[in-house]
Formats: structure tokens, C-alpha cells, sequence
């Protein structure tokens, strides 16, 4: 194996004094398949290399606040059915193992249910692969209940896949019912019959909170702010600035995961206009299937909005192969990019840049296709955050219709139905005793409000 040590002064994701779960050894295996050039530019940048890999997965670790003792790189010409590493591969880490009185083994990918099984047999240590990790992480993170659900049904449809007769008391079974009771079912087959229950349970939970997020966003349309939502790798600095935009107190912490519910603001951009900022959970590379599956209804919020923020943090030596990754997550949500409205991406984290290395990436900045020039801002001193808001302004502003009203002063009505759908900009009495408004809302809601009052003229800004 191929050590890494870590220096404590940069690895940023050092465990909190007092807090440590266990002793680990983390470990990334690369298959040097992987190796074979790319067919181009775009693919070769979603090749991490595999001390890249190897870093978030001790990130990863951290997290949880294991104690990471040891790391390595674990070069693989193919993967084992049985074991995943090879023979003396399999010697070499458990040698490690027992040196390092190491009580967990954090493989960096992804592992069949008999490959677990085997390699905690060989190294006498829980073995926790890249999915089961995630899932650890995301078990503590969970603060609603909704997604305290999600988790759990993620961590179920984990466990059942789990169920290949790892311990003994699986074998045993129980008998039938009656006096003529055959020998029953199994252990594993009364657990397996568990999960199914808790999962159906929990998935019927699941039904009513998504029920419930459906009328408080119907209820928010009623309400005519438009909704951004930001999204982005986990650590890309999201939540910092959502607390910057909103002057809310979301936890920011320079650490994966930090963020887990999604959390909603009402935020009053400089030109007036008032939007519901969205922060939701945090993208990875290979985010488990379960995870994206268990966790659509929270990330719908991002489906329904009319801007997405993409925040990338642009100091990261992958931030390339990061956004192709929240590009892929975003295509697995279903989430088509709608003509006109490509999100607007974020470079965060300009601050960490050096002089020449902030030069480059502005310069890479200016030669984005026109319409699509990303916005450098630094969540942490507020650089660049008016442009940013001049951006959404701007973009929100380009799909929304401005109308100009004319109201009888004594509909009372009306009056109150144009504030609770529309965004209600101006009010003036003419010298007719007329009631003058301009109004800003959707197309949608624009075809409506002229059906109803009918409009002197349209314009936009």
C-alpha cells in the first residue's frame, strides 16, 4: 500500500477534540484501468487522480470523527470477486490493521455484500465501504424528521442487500405456528421480512411529508417570489453563502455533509425583488443510488426553481470533475435544463487563491461562451456577492412580465388578489381617481392577471 500522511496544519477535516468514534484505516483503491487516456478534455477532467480520491475519502472518514490512523492508495490490475484486493494485498492491509490496532477499515469504493463479509473476516475489523460510509454520515446530519426518514429508508434498502448469512445466528430457524408447524422460516428470512415492513412504513411516511412539501410550495407559488436554489458539491461553500445572502445561521462548517435538511429564506435583492433562497444537501461522486432515490423529495425544491445557483468551490485541484459530478446527480433527479435557463454558476472560494492562480481563473472566466459567464465571489468576505446579485436580478428579471393596471379605487378585491399572486412594485392615484399599479410576476401568472384586468401595456427591465 501506498501511504499518504496528512499535515495537520492543511487537512482541514480534522476531528473535533474529544469526539473520536473509533481507530481507522482508510484506503483507496485504483484500478490502473483507469489509467487509459480520455477521449477528451471534459472526460479526462472526471478522472481524479487517486490521492484526489484519497483525501475525500479521509474527509469522508473524518466526518464521523473516526480517528484516522493510517492512509494508502492500493494499486489494482483487476477487482477480486471474493475479496476485491488481491491475496497479498489482503495480507499486507491486515498486517496494518494489527499494527495500528486499527477497529475499522474504510474502503473508498464501493463493495458486494460478500466482499464485506470476507474482508472483515480476514482483517478482524468492521469494514465499511464508500456507500456505507455516506450513509453513516448522512444518519447523523439529519436534524427534520423528514429526513431522519429518508436516511433511515436509505440505511434499509442498504442493510437488506447486507443479509448474505454474516453471522451464524442467520442460519437458525424458527418454528411454524400449530401443532404440525414445518421448520419454518429463517432468521434471515424473518429479518429480510422486517426491513420490507419498516421500508413500505416508512415509505408511506415518506408519502405524506412529500404531500405535505407540495402544498407549502403550492402555497409559496400563490405567493409570487420567485424560488433559487443552490446546489453543489458537498463542501463547496453553500451554506456560507446562503447565510451571507440571508443573514441566517445555517451550520457552515469546513467539513463533507455539513448540510443535510433543506433550509428556505425569503431574501430582498438590492433592485427590490424578493426571492426564496433554497440550500440543500450536498452532491459527491458516486452518491449511492438509494441516497439519490430516498432523498428526491427533499432536492424537489431544486426541480420547482426557477434559478439554480451551481457553487463550485474553484481553489479544489478537481473542481472540473466535481461539477461533472453535480451535472450527473442533476440529470439522475431528472432535472432538464429549461431553454433560457442555464443555472448560474458560482466560483466560490477566490479568497484561497493566490495572485497568479486568481489571475488564471478569471481569465478562464472570460472566455466562458457569452451568457455564460460565471460569477467569482467569496462566501467567506462577501467579494463579489453584489455582482451575484445583480446576476439573479437579472436573470429572474429577463422571465418575469412587468404590467402597468389601471383599478377601480373601490376594488377591494382585486387589490388584495394582485398582491397575493403578483409582486406589487408600485401604487399611485391618478387624477381620474383611478388606481395606477405595476405589477412583476411569471408569464403563467402574467396570462391571468391580464384575463382579469386587462393592462395598459407591458414592459420588462
Amino acid at each position: 500500500m501506498e501511504p499518504r500522511r496528512f499535515d495537520s496544519h492543511s487537512d482541514r477535516l480534522s476531528p473535533r477534540q474529544g469526539s473520536e468514534t473509533g481507530r481507522a484505516l482508510v484506503i483507496e483503491p485504483h484500478l490502473r484501468s483507469r489509467l487509459r487516456p480520455a477521449a477528451d478534455a471534459r472526460a479526462k477532467a472526471a478522472l481524479r487522480s487517486p490521492a484526489a480520491r484519497l483525501d475525500e475519502a479521509v474527509g469522508l472518514a473524518r466526518a464521523i470523527d473516526l480517528n484516522v490512523i493510517s492512509s494508502g492508495i492500493v494499486p489494482l490490475g483487476e477487482i477480486r470477486p471474493a475479496t476485491f484486493v488481491g491475496k497479498g494485498k489482503l495480507e499486507e492491509i491486515a498486517g496494518l490493521v494489527k499494527t495500528d490496532d486499527a477497529g475499522i477499515v474504510v474502503m473508498g469504493c464501493a463493495l458486494s455484500p460478500v466482499q464485506q463479509r470476507n474482508l472483515e473476516k480476514a482483517w478482524d475489523a468492521k469494514v465499511l465501504d464508500r456507500t456505507g460510509l455516506i450513509l453513516e454520515i448522512f444518519g447523523r446530519r439529519a436534524r427534520t424528521r423528514e429526513g431522519a426518514l429518508q436516511v433511515e429508508l436509505a440505511h434499509l434498502t442498504y442493510q437488506k442487500s447486507r443479509l448474505v448469512r454474516s453471522w451464524t445466528h442467520l442460519e437458525r430457524q424458527r418454528g411454524g405456528f400449530g401443532f404440525l408447524g414445518g421448520p419454518g422460516e429463517t432468521q434471515i428470512e424473518t429479518d429480510r421480512r422486517m426491513i420490507e415492513e419498516r421500508i413500505a412504513r416508512i415509505e408511506t411516511e415518506l408519502d405524506k411529508v412529500k404531500r405535505t412539501r407540495k402544498l407549502h410550495r403550492d402555497s409559496r407559488k400563490r405567493v409570487p417570489y420567485p424560488i433559487v436554489a443552490l446546489v453543489g458539491y458537498t463542501n463547496a461553500g453553500k451554506s456560507t453563502l446562503f447565510n451571507r445572502l440571508s443573514q441566517a445561521s445555517v451550520l457552515s462548517a469546513d467539513m463533507l455533509f455539513a448540510t443535510l435538511d433543506p433550509t428556505l429564506r425569503a431574501v430582498d435583492l438590492p433592485k427590490g425583488l424578493r426571492v426564496i433562497l433554497s440550500d440543500t444537501v450536498g452532491f459527491i461522486s458516486d452518491l449511492p443510488t438509494m441516497l439519490v432515490a430516498a432523498f428526491r423529495a427533499t432536492l424537489e425544491e431544486v426541480i420547482e426553481a426557477d434559478l439554480i445557483l451551481h457553487v463550485r468551490d474553484v481553489s479544489h485541484e478537481d473542481a472540473e470533475a466535481q461539477a461533472l459530478d453535480v451535472e450527473a446527480v442533476l440529470s439522475q433527479l431528472g432535472i432538464a435544463v429549461r431553454d433560457g435557463a442555464e443555472p448560474v454558476e458560482v466560483w466560490n472560494k477566490i479568497d484561497r487563491l493566490d495572485r497568479d492562480a486568481r489571475a488564471a481563473v478569471y481569465n478562464r472566466a472570460e472566455r466562458q461562451p457569452a451568457g455564460r459567464h460565471p460569477v467569482l465571489v467569496s462566501a467567506r468576505s462577501g467579494e463579489g456577492l453584489d455582482e451575484l446579485a445583480a446576476e439573479v436580478e437579472r436573470r429572474l428579471a429577463a422571465r418575469r412580465v412587468i404590467l402597468d393596471l389601471v383599478l377601480d379605487v373601490a376594488d377591494g378585491a382585486g387589490l388584495s388578489w394582485l398582491h397575493r399572486h403578483t409582486e406589487v412594485m408600485t401604487k399611485a392615484l391618478r387624477e381620474d381617481g383611478a388606481l395606477a399599479i405595476t405589477v412583476r410576476t411569471d408569464p403563467a401568472n402574467a396570462e391571468k392577471t391580464k384575463a382579469r384586468f386587462g393592462w395598459s401595456h407591458t414592459h420588462s427591465h
